[in-house]
Formats: C-alpha cells, structure tokens, sequence
C-alpha cells in the first residue's frame, strides 16, 4: 500500500523490519523447545536470544543472491549471533512454511487488533449519533424517490448495527487466523517432534493447526479478507448515504469541511464530498482482494507458491486500506453536520405524497376495494400533485369526490403527520443505546 493511505501503527506491523523481529521470535522458540527436550545443547539457547535481528538492508542484500527470503534472513541473522556456531541449531527440523506461516498468523492477529479497536470506536460514534437524531424527520426514499416519513436516527442506526456485525465477524475471522504450523516438509512432522510446535503456539497464543501440509490450508485466511471486505463496504455504504445527501438538490448532509479546504481548481464555491467519495474507491481495493486469496486454497499437492505472490501484497494492502477506511468513517460521522431544516423542507416538497401509502389503507380500512377502488384513486390523485404541483390533500379530495366519496378530513389530519410514521422506532432505539 502506498504510504499515502498507510497509518503508522498499522504500517509497522506489515514492516520488513517488524516482520523480522517475528521470525526471530518464532525460531527462538523452537531452539527453546528443542532444547527443552534435548535435541540440542542447551548452551545455544542464549546466544540465539540475544542475536538482534538482522536488518531488512541486510536480508534484501543476500536475498539478491540467494532468491530466497527465509535463507536470507537466516544467514544475515547467523551473522548477528555470538558465537556463531549457536546459529547451527536455528530452524532444525524446519520447512520454510513453518517460519512464515507462524509469523503470519501473529501479523494477522496484529492487524485484526488494531481493526477491532478502530471499528470499537465506530460502532460508538454510530450509535451517539443515531441516538442524537432520533427524532430528526426526514424523507425516506426508495429508488431515489422520496418514500414515507422517516427518522435520520434510524438510518444511521442501520449503520451502527451492520457495523456492530462486522466487527464481531472479524473476532470470529481472528480465530481462524491465528493457526500456525511447524510440521515439517510436507507436515508430517518426519525431522521436528509435535511437542515443539504446540510449545511455540502456547508461548505465541496461537492455535495449531489440526492438519498441515507444508503450509496451512488458506480458507482461514481468506475468511479474514472476507470479513475485511464486508466491513469496508459497510463503510462504503455510510459514505454512499452522505454522498446523496450532500448533492445540490438534497443538501441535507455536508462532509466537515475545515478552514481554508478547496474543493476545485476551477469553481471556488464547490464544496465537494470528498471524504466519502475516497471512501467509496478504498472500499474497491479490499473488495478487490478477496478473489486472489481465495485462489491460495487450491495448490499444487503439498504446496506450490502461487499463493505467496498474491498475500504479500493482498494482505498488507487489505488491512491497511481498512485501517485508514475505519479512520476516515469515523472522522465522517464524528464531524458529519445535519441540516435539519432541509430535511424538513425536502420531507414536504412534494405535496404530501409522503401520504400515499397510509390514505391507501385509511381508504380500504373504510371498506373500499384495495386493487380495484382504492389504490387506482390514490394513484390518481397522486400523479396529478406530480404532474400540476396541486398538493396531494386537494387532488385527491378532487378524486373521491368524483367517485362519490365523502373523506373524513379529521381522520386524515391525524393520520398525515409525519411524526405518526416514526412512532413505533422505540424498540429500535432502545436496542441501539444497549449496542457496545
């Protein structure tokens, strides 16, 4: 990922230089372990603790020669160790997978936490908000086209619960992440006793894995990315939702836009929605990524390195996106402002249309015909307010009249009031204010 878009804690965990420090970890432990049972002299033990961890400059310089990365690290990191010779003892019994997919799943545990507590903070700054408009009328559309009264407490509420699912979907991913390996060539565990790998995954807090071949099967980690993706995409759907409503013709929401912001090089009154449009393209990026993982479940026998390729940029990239998507919604929402004004005007700009639906039921609670009576009269009345601009109330008292209807106006004075259509939310809300 570009630095542009990569926040620094979430950075270093994708780090040459944290990722070295991981497998210095991960094979430390297995001399530990090895020693522990008397494969190898216990003396060594120390000397590969105490050896820094090479740095990236140093593996990428043998790497050049070598073409691979595990060798290379290994060797600069013999390099580091005194006396030397302990560094003999260092990935006995080993397959490179071992190393990598140990040293994996920790990053990915690593990054899952930092997304945890970010979309934490969003599920919070959600609810708050919703919980403050909960009374805020507005139009609700379907299609684009306004519908019935509604609340903007509700639609957000919509969000902070899709959210909410989201991240407790990630908990759940977290666990099919953190699995390791270190079972051999081809995991069969023919040169490394199992007792070392389950040494390694209690000191790690890992799981591991109830089966390996040379590496751990990828459906775990495309799980990940796939809960990455639905939790970039709800972000998508927040920012989709302030779009539409900072369009000239809406103006009911408006993204923060701080002093001295531009929005075009060319029209100095353009105040543009920025925040929610550059959400919208990083969403694509996590999206993109979950094809190419899930390609990694199918390899060659044992193992292939097919999928190597792919996760080395996927998997960085998906999560840092995320990372600064998480980052960004909440920067949204938290300085979001609500014209509460222009809901209102744009709630009674057609007429009373927003009426349609619940003067059809008056009419057939009345005793008329839903299909055949009643729902072609409203209709009417209905395209008339759109075609002459007549108000809704007044066309359709036309209609009944000409079908020899007699309204009763009070009843529709009490059903017409858009406070009516929101009443029975409270339950909703209630659910909301208990979400953590």
């Amino acid at each position: 990922m570009i630095e542009r878009y990569t926040l620094p804690e979430m950075g270093r965990v994708w780090s040459d230089a944290h990722k070295y420090e991981l497998w210095c970890q991960v094979e430390t432990l297995v001399v530990e372990a090895h020693a522990e049972a008397g494969t190898i002299p216990p003396e060594v033990v120390e000397p590969v603790r105490k050896a820094p961890p090479p740095t990236p400059e140093a593996v990428h310089e043998i790497e050049a020669v070598t073409q691979h990365d595990v060798i290379a690290f290994l060797s600069a990191w013999a390099d580091n160790t005194e006396p030397r010779e302990a560094a003999r003892y260092v990935h006995f019994g080993m397959t490179s997978s071992d190393l990598l997919d140990t040293a994996l799943a920790l990053q990915l545990v690593e990054a899952t936490d930092i997304l945890l507590a970010k979309a934490d903070t969003l599920v919070a700054t959600l609810r708050d908000h919703a919980l403050a408009h909960k009374a805020t009328l507005r139009v609700g559309r379907t299609h684009g086209i306004h519908g019935e009264p509604d609340v903007w407490g509700h639609r957000v509420a919509d969000f902070a619960f899709a959210m909410a699912r989201s991240r407790d979907r990630l908990r759940r991913a977290r666990e099919a992440v953190g699995v390791m390996a270190i079972s051999g060539a081809v995991g069969t565990y023919s040169n490394i006793d199992p007792a070392v790998e389950l040494h390694v995954a209690r000191k790690l807090g890992l799981q591991s894995a109830d089966v390996s071949t040379q590496v751990v099967m990828r459906d775990g980690i495309s799980e990940w990315v796939s809960a990455l993706a639905i939790m970039a995409t709800v972000c998508e759907a927040v920012a989709l939702e302030v779009r539409h409503g900072q369009r000239t013709e809406v103006r009911e929401l408006w993204e923060p836009f701080g002093k001295g912001q531009k929005g075009s090089s060319a029209m100095p009154h353009k105040k543009n929605p920025i925040i929610s449009e550059r959400l919208a393209g990083m969403a694509r990026i996590v999206r993109a990524q979950i094809v190419p993982v899930l390609e990694g479940i199918p390899l060659w026998h044992e193992r292939d390195i097919s999928h190597s390729s792919t996760e080395r940029i996927a998997l960085p990239d998906a999560s840092i996106a995320l990372d600064y998507m998480l980052n960004l919604t909440n920067r949204l929402m938290s300085g979001l402002v609500v014209d509460e004004a222009r809901m209102t005007a744009n709630l009674e700009s057609t007429g009373g249309l927003i009426y349609t639906s619940t003067v059809l039921l008056e009419l057939v609670e009345a005793g008329m015909s839903r299909d055949d009576e009643a729902y072609p009269l409203v209709q009417k009345a209905a395209m008339e307010t759109w075609e002459t601009g007549v108000p809704f109330r007044e066309t359709l008292r036309k209609h009944a009249a000409e079908a020899g209807l007699t309204l009763d106006e009070a009843r529709l004075d009490e059903v017409c009031r858009p406070e009516r259509f929101v009443e029975r939310l409270a339950p909703v809300f209630d659910r909301l204010a208990a979400l953590a």
